[in-house]
Formats: structure tokens, sequence, C-alpha cells
């Protein structure tokens, strides 16, 4: 691989450049900018940090939400030698601290006021921040802090610098080595706080190169930005295969209309963690559960077609002609409106991974005519090393390896990885390297898995998986996403104590909100909400479905409908939703405790913090509820998995 991002931009350019390579919705209109003026305001830009003191083997810092500028300045950075840490646009405080100071980040390129003022709060803490760029100017006019510019101020004066030294820049883009370091991502940091791994441009484009060995990207597809850019799996897609097979790039406007934003552009490539294919669930769920009987009986019947279609594929046997036909009217009729609400009426490629996916989502995208797939990796051998391939899918694994990549068992079943993709270590933390990367070049990954044939099983992180009373193993992960199939749960937590199994729940407030709405239940708050016993009951009856499907040993025998969501500002579940269990675990102690013993309720207290900075601590009684037993099941119908009804 002798390539690196900023000449791979530049030969994009030359090539092609009147043609469109990022688009950014501002005021409702979609804003193009060609491969030319992509490159040209990264040439801008990049002489422009020059004049703030960037120089090679620096860190360049980006704050903010997915837009152009961030591209721009990952790219500019790089083209001087220089790497960056991106850190996501919620983090506050610690987080922002524990990067920036970690990566010795002296210049900050920051989205708007928001982030500045983040930023300005923390000065004692960050004595090496010396400069603060800000792409949206609104709200800082005022402001006098004389670390602060402009974007907008920065290109211009690097402008001026490329007048007064011509070939100087492409002087150092020529000079760039493959093994420099591209990008500084910060782990998911589920079981510590998040390490710095350095990926080079040579470790993302062989990553690049070896996906598309599996899955040729077409110029021009299209893939949509709205997961942060700080995280690897976004680094992996929208810039390392953008730039490797000239990927148009979309932004959207903002958060509200990322689902609209979608559905308009219409990707073919798409790559998101299970939240995001949950949430989509999620929504057809509720969309379906309020629709008319008609709907719901045209829907459950394409739906059963698709499904008896998707499992013939995925056996390798050719349907038969009639339900070749079947399955053509119940796309026509229904599936693909449904792909069409979701903005997966054009995709080509969609990948899954960060965390396990449920199979019974995994089962109604395939159903629906989206051809997910799963992935394996991790953010040390840029977030991809193994993948489902499209005619050998199975729900339960995460595929072979890629090209070039090794997958092998350590003896006690830790999975361990090796590759060109394979990081360059821990910034600054050459003790934690040493320990997940041995001598030989094996990523020591700390999950357990097995492998099935050719294709690799991921248990869950070692330090969680449970054993069975016939010594067997078994994830937690696998309780926690059967629970989260219901529409009502956004996210659950399971534990093995000595009562057996038990669940931390938390509710989906949309569509749980919408039932208790329907079925006449008042209330005023998500704590409200929570410690009704009408919810109690429709939770115990869901956690009972999803207790069917797992074995007796590791059923879940209680729950407990927490009073709040959990909270990334919390330290509760991370930036990309992994839940951080310690953490779980120790604040939750009097409540896990409680669960363990059988008792009826649990009496907390919580901290309610108001817009105005005010602070009330309040208890709350938590009920303690048992799911269903099997018996109790006679007699009730099954909810569809595409439907809240």
């Amino acid at each position: 691989m002798s390539e690196t991002f900023p000449r791979l931009l530049f030969a994009l350019a030359a090539s092609k450049p009147r043609e469109v390579a990022l688009l950014e919705k501002h005021y409702g209109i979609w804003q193009e900018l060609t491969w030319g003026e992509y490159a040209a305001r990264v040439r801008d830009f990049a002489h422009g940090l020059s004049t703030l003191g960037v120089e090679r083997d620096d860190v360049v810092g980006i704050l903010g939400d997915n837009r152009p500028e961030w591209l721009v300045s990952e790219l500019a950075a790089q083209s001087l030698g220089a790497a960056v840490v991106g850190v996501y646009p919620t983090s506050i405080g610690e987080e922002l601290v524990h990067i920036l100071a970690r990566a010795r980040v002296r210049v900050v390129v920051a989205e708007d006021q928001e982030q500045v003022d983040k930023l300005l709060r923390l000065e004692d803490r960050l004595p090496a921040l010396e400069r603060i760029v800000y792409s949206d100017p609104r709200g800082l006019q005022d402001y006098q802090d004389p670390r602060l510019r402009a974007f907008t101020e920065v290109e211009m004066h690097g402008r001026a610098q490329a007048k007064a030294r011509p070939g100087w820049l492409d002087e150092r883009i020529a000079g760039g080595r493959p093994s420099d370091p591209a990008v500084v991502c910060a782990t998911s940091g589920t079981t510590d706080s998040p390490k710095l791994a350095i990926l080079s441009h040579a470790n993302l484009l062989t990553m690049a190169a070896h996906l598309h060995h599996i899955d040729p990207f077409r110029p021009g597809a299209r893939y949509v930005s709205f997961l942060p850019l700080a995280w690897v799996g976004e680094q992996m897609l929208a810039v390392a295969c953008g730039l490797a097979h000239g990927i148009t790039v979309f932004f959207p406007e903002d958060s509200d209309t990322q689902r609209s934003d979608l559905r308009e552009v219409g990707p073919d490539v798409m790559f998101s963690p299970p939240p995001i294919w949950e949430q989509m669930l999620s929504s057809v769920q509720s969309r379906i559960g309020n629709a008319g009987w008609f709907k719901r009986r045209i829907l459950g019947w394409a739906y059963g077609v698709g499904e008896t279609m998707a499992a013939c594929r995925a056996r390798g046997q050719k349907p038969a002609a009639g339900l070749w036909a079947a399955h053509a009217m119940a796309d026509l009729i229904a599936l693909r409106h449904v792909r069409d609400q979701l903005g997966l009426l054009r995709i080509r490629r969609c990948y899954t991974g960060g965390a396990p996916l449920s199979p019974d989502v995994f089962h109604f995208f395939h159903a629906i005519g989206v051809k997910l797939k799963q992935v394996y990796g991790q953010t040390e051998i840029c977030g991809l090393a193994v993948c489902h391939r499209d005619d050998d899918v199975r729900d339960h694994t995460v595929g072979a390896p890629i090209p070039e990549t090794e997958v092998r068992l350590a003896e006690d079943g830790e999975i361990l990885l090796r590759s060109a993709s394979v990081f360059g270590g821990y910034l600054h933390d050459p003790e934690a390297t040493a320990k997940v990367v041995d001598p030989d070049g094996w990523l020591h990954t700390g999950d357990s898995g097995y492998f099935e044939g050719h294709h690799l099983v991921v248990i869950d992180r070692s330090s969680d998986v449970l054993r069975i009373p016939d010594g067997s193993p078994f994830s937690s992960s696998f309780i926690e996403n059967k629970i989260k199939v219901s529409p009502y749960v956004e996210e659950a937590v399971a534990f093995h104590g000595a009562g057996g199994i038990t669940a931390i729940v938390c509710l989906e407030p949309g569509t749980t909100g919408a039932w208790a709405e329907q079925a006449r239940i008042g209330y005023t708050t998500y704590s409200d909400l929570a410690t009704k016993s009408e919810i109690g009951e429709l939770l115990a009856e869901e956690i009972a479905r999803a207790n069917l499907d797992l074995p007796p040993a590791v059923a879940v025998r209680r729950f407990v409908l927490l009073h709040k969501p959990l909270d990334p500002d919390d330290d509760e579940i991370t930036r990309t939703r992994k839940v951080r269990r310690s953490v779980i675990a120790s604040r939750y102690r009097d409540i896990l405790a409680a669960l363990d013993r059988g008792d009826e309720s649990v009496a907390i207290k919580t901290t309610v913090r108001y817009q105005d900075g005010s602070e009330v601590e309040r208890s709350i009684v938590l009920p303690i509820h048992t799911p269903l037993a099997p018996e109790q099941l006679t007699g009730r119908r099954r909810r569809p998995v595409w439907s809240a009804a």
C-alpha cells in the first residue's frame, strides 16, 4: 500500500474535478462540493494550519458534528504529515480533557459556539491548547479570546501562504508515508477509560482494499454520513473507502432530519452499529402497530413470504417458481414500501458491527429484502477483520476472515487477529500496547468465540461470558438482545447473581408511551411511566417471550424497569451506545441486590437536574417484576416481530 489519503484526494481531483464528492444539506437544499473544490479547500486549509504552527507528527483535534469542514480539516492536517483525533460532539468535561490532553493537542477545529464554549471552560485543564478554529461563526462575533480563529479566516491566510510558497504543500504531500499516523481513534472504553489507537494511512487503506475485494464498491456510490466521524466505523467507510473508491458522501442537515434525509438520498452503502438497526425496526413496529387491520394482514402475509425466501437463500437452495412469483408480488405491494420508508430502497451493501445484533432483528431485514451482513473487528484493527459473504450469511455468526487476515483462538478461547491493518499502538502508552499486541503481531481482542466451520462465532467479552450448568459458554449480550427485540425496550443489561439471571431494563419511551396512550394510561414523566403496574405487566409478557428462546438455565428470573434511560453523560454507556457493565453494576448495586434477594420493590435516591442548574434529590420506589411463566402465555397471541401490536 503506497498511497495516503491526501494523495488519493488530489488524484481524484485531477481525474474527475467536476464530479460531486460531498453534499451537505443546508436550509433544506443539498450543497455540492466537487472533487476539485474539495481538494482546493484542503489545500487552502492545510496552508492555513501551517500558519498556526501545525507541523509533521502533530495531532490536530476535531470536535463537532459530521460536516464537510471535518473532512477538509482531516485531509489538510494529514497533508502536513500530522494526524487527527476526533472527539464525539456530545462529549463534555473529563472526556474532552482525557482525549485532548493525552494526545497533546495544540490546535482544535471546533464546529460552533457550543463546542467552543466547552473548550474555553476547560482552559485551566488544557494548557497546551493554543488555537481553536471554529467553522460556524454564529454567536461568536463578540468573543475576544486571542486563541480563536474563524475557519474562513484560516483558509484566507492559507491562500496567501500558498501564493508565497508555491509547490511547498505538494512536497509535503509527496513526502507523506503510508506508515504515517493518519487518525487517532478512541476505543469504546467499555471496560476502562478510552485508549487512543494510532491508525496509519496503510492500516485503513489496506482494510478498504480487503473489503472492496469481497464487496466491490462502484465509483460514485452514495453514502450518508450520520454516525460520528470520531468513530472508527465512520472513518472506515466515509474516509478510507470513500477516498479509495470515489464514494459520494452526504451529510444530513441535523439529527432531527437524519431519517428523512436518509430516505431522500437512498444510499447504496450503509454501515451502522446495532442500535441504528434496532431503531429502524422499532419505527416499523410502531408504524404498523398503529395501522389498520387490513394493512397489518397484508404486511403479515408479505413478511411471511419474505421470511421464507430469505431462509431458502440462506440454505443455498433455489426457490421454487411459486415462491418466486409470490415474493415478487409481496415485494411489489408491501416489502419495497417498508424499505422505502427506512431509506433502504436502493441499498446494495449494508453492514452491522461494533456489538452483537439480535438474530430476530437480523431476520427482519433479510425478510424485507435488505441483505444485511455482520462484521467483526475492533478499533485496533480498523474496525473490520471478519465479514459475511453475499452467498454465505448466517445470523448467529460474523462470517469469515477478510483477505490477508488471520484469525485464531487462544487456548482459553480468546479471539486473536493478525493483518496489515493492526494498529501502530496506543498513543503515548507502550505498556498498554504490549498487553494487546504480542511480539508475533497477534492482536488480543479480549473477546471469546469459536469457529463453526469457516465462520467465526463471537460469544462476548471474555470477562462477561457466563457458564450454564453443563459448562457451555453463554453470552449476556445474547440475553440482552433477545429482550431488546421488544419494541418497548431501549436497553437491557443482564447480570448473573445468586438468584439466577436478572436484568435492568430501560423503556423505549416512544413506543411505550404510545401503547400507554392507547390503553388510556395517564403518565407525566419517564419515571412515572416506568413505575406503572400496567407497563410492568406488559414487559413481563415481553421478557417471557424472550425467555422462550433462551436455555432455561439462563432465562431471566426477575427484572426492574429503570427510572431513567442510560446516559453517556453519566458514563453508563459509551458514545457508541455500548453498555459500561461495571459502571451499571456499581451504580445500581442496591437494585441488583434487591433483584437477587427476590424483593418486591427497591427504593433508590436519584438527583434531578433542572435547566437552570438547580438540583433536587428524590426518592423513587421501583417495583421488581417477574416474567410470566411459559404456561401463562398459552392462549396469548405472539406479537409479530414487525409490529408493536
